[in-house]
């Protein structure tokens, strides 16, 4: 099996593994008891809290644990919103996860106000759309650092500099950018941010959502005195401890991964593009640098992901075809995989529907190698002939 589909999971790391491996056996305790056994465990779960801050910057004390991403951004947007009942409106972009854009639009159904920045065909936002969209009313703004679709990474430090001049709160959603570019809540001026282990090597079930300290962010989930009271019920501490293991190991390989990932990106777009007449990257802006970091409303993409439409193909034909000759592939967001629409984030790039009809997203991680890349451009070359020729 040649897995590249990164971006939906990752695999463990055995580094991660070991360390979670105590926390079912010997550190068990709850966190919360204050035995000899739940102290254990308390101080095995005040580590992992040290290292995720550090990933993105913060400190200990700024972050809460939760269960994903997905209620990582649900408790920022909520929370915000919570925060100040009486500002009635409501900023996101529109090609957010939906962890982001059904929670605002949930919202909008219940009475807020909700504006959906517009991106462009490489993916840039619109920042003075974004400007003029920020007013006393508005409650919060929501933007996600990478798009978990094609990658393009948004200008998240020029937008939250926006919002702290205006005074409106800033949640940004990097589930998909930790462990892949450079993660600052100081620099990206944000209130909230979210992040989820199972991305960066790490388990299921654990995400982290950064508060920044003296915000009186409003609880979605009660029951419970743990986590400052922003986040009821007992601590997932086998996962907690083994989301601090990813990020420490994720930060520590940053710097050498990313060339690697971006080489092994390219390899496998130049051989598809090369073999596939029609086939298009989408997101990519050939007037900018392949991953040139980000300038305002840029479009540089995370380095270990690419969007390929095949024009006449359709999307799920090619991956049960590419599945059934042993390459992992997805057609979007891992979230909508069952569905057989356009992606939405397309679609809102102004990509046209029978172009991403054909769209795979193919993303490569730690244990890709270059015998892969080879091995799939010849299987996605084939895969497309084959159906092309069905369908005509």
């Amino acid at each position: 099996m040649i897995y590249l589909d990164y971006n939906a999971t990752t695999p463990v790391d055995p580094a991660v593994f070991e360390a979670m491996r105590p926390m079912f056996l010997e550190a068990f305790g709850n966190p919360s008891s204050g035995h000899t056994a739940g102290r254990r465990a308390a101080a095995e779960v005040s580590r992992a809290r040290e290292r995720v801050a550090a990933a993105i910057g913060a400190t200990a004390h700024d972050i809460v644990f939760t269960s994903g991403g997905t209620e990582a951004d649900n408790l920022a947007v909520r929370g915000l919103a919570a925060m100040r009942p009486e500002r009635r409106h409501l900023v996101c972009s529109a090609v957010e996860h939906p962890a982001v854009l059904v929670t605002c639009r949930s919202l909008a159904a219940a009475g807020y106000r909700l504006t959906e920045i517009p991106v462009n065909r490489q993916g840039r936002l619109d920042l003075e759309a974004l400007q003029a969209a920020l007013t006393p009313d508005t409650a919060l703004c929501a933007l996600m650092a990478a798009n978990n679709e094609t990658g393009s990474v948004l200008p998240v430090a020029e937008a939250g500099r926006m919002c702290r001049e205006r005074g409106v709160p800033f949640h940004v959603d990097a589930t998909q950018a930790l462990g892949k570019i450079p993660v600052n809540v100081g620099a990206w001026n944000c209130d909230t941010l979210a992040c989820s282990a199972h991305k960066l090597y790490g388990p299921k079930g654990t995400g982290a959502l950064f508060v920044r300290r003296g915000l009186s962010l409003v609880p979605q989930q009660l029951g419970g005195h743990q986590e400052r009271e922003l986040r009821g019920g007992t601590h997932n501490a086998a996962g907690i401890v083994g989301f601090g293991v990813a990020c420490e190991i994720a930060v520590s390989r940053l710097a050498g991964e990313t060339a690697r990932l971006r080489d092994l990106r390219d390899r496998l777009e130049r051989g598809v593009l090369a073999a596939v007449p029609g086939a298009v990257v989408n997101g990519l802006d050939p007037s900018l640098p392949p991953d040139g970091g980000p300038s305002p409303g840029s479009a540089a993409r995370l380095p270990n992901t690419t969007n390929i439409s095949f024009p006449g193909v359709d999307a799920q034909a090619l991956l049960i075809t590419l599945d059934q000759a042993g390459i992992c592939a997805s057609g979007g967001a891992a979230c909508a995989s069952g569905a057989i629409e356009a992606s939405s984030v397309l679609l809102a790039m102004g990509v046209p529907e029978e172009i991403a009809r054909g769209a795979i997203r193919f993303s490569v991680g730690r244990m890709t190698t270059e015998g892969e890349m080879a091995r799939a451009v010849q299987v996605v070359s084939e895969v497309c002939v084959r159906l092309h020729a069905s369908s005509r």
